[in-house]
């Protein structure tokens, strides 16, 4: 297993060259946009240095045969005053325009003898939820929209992301599992991309209607059941 790191500059054909060798290749934009990274890195260029080799490796991966390597890029969180809605609209733009397979998130920790040693920390939860919810964005159907911000734009750190929406939108309107598509399965807590499939199958052999039946699917069936009806 091969991962190799872009460098700002790096030309069009060494990015070629490196997909070749690699079976991942990153880019880590540090911050979500041009005035948050001309905090962190002034000498940097957001959009010419960075965004644009992503946009290459994309380009690259559609030309090369067989299996090209997948994309990445890595976020410092809470370093430049950057907002969750901030970090999670680039990570979305990322996975749709850019074929992005995974963000990192990478909470802030002042350094002694740095220009941001005296720069409070980022909570780790911080961290955990970003990652949380770039997932939903990329594996659940979510968009940026939907998620639980609030009014500066940051995720609530005290819950899930996900039992946040599903608070909001499904405990008045519980799914039935037994007629649910696959879209709506995945929004329910404690229903995953592979508990889904396996409810999708196990519903052409008949109709749920217990919550054992759910944890036999290796589904989180208590924390579903909120927001779920089995069989009416």
């Amino acid at each position: 297993y091969i991962h190799l790191k872009i460098m700002p500059g790096a030309e069009r054909d060494q990015i070629a060259a490196a997909m070749r060798l690699a079976n991942r290749v990153s880019v880590n934009l540090e911050a979500p946009n041009t005035e948050r990274l001309r905090f962190l890195a002034p000498h940097k260029a957001f959009a010419e240095e960075l965004l644009q080799r992503l946009r290459w490796i994309e380009e690259i991966r559609r030309e090369l045969p067989g299996r090209p390597p997948s994309s990445t890029t890595q976020f410092v969180v809470g370093a430049a005053g950057e907002s969750d809605l901030e970090l999670l609209t680039t990570t979305e733009f990322l996975h749709r325009q850019a074929g992005l397979a995974r963000a990192y998130f990478m909470a802030f920790t002042p350094v002694p003898d740095t220009p941001l040693e005296d720069h409070p920390p980022t909570p780790p939860l911080r961290e955990h939820r970003l990652y949380q919810s770039s997932f939903l964005l990329r594996d659940y159907g979510f968009t940026v929209e939907e998620l639980p911000f609030d009014a500066g734009g940051n995720l609530p750190l005290e819950r899930d992301p996900k039992l946040a929406w599903a608070s909001r939108e499904l405990a008045h309107a519980p799914v039935e599992v037994n007629t649910a598509d696959q879209r709506t399965l995945l929004r329910v807590p404690g229903i995953g991309p592979k508990g889904t499939a396996r409810l999708l199958e196990e519903r052409r052999r008949g109709r749920l209607r217990e919550l054992a039946d759910l944890r036999k699917l290796g589904i989180a069936a208590d924390r579903a059941a909120p927001f779920i009806l089995l069989d009416g």
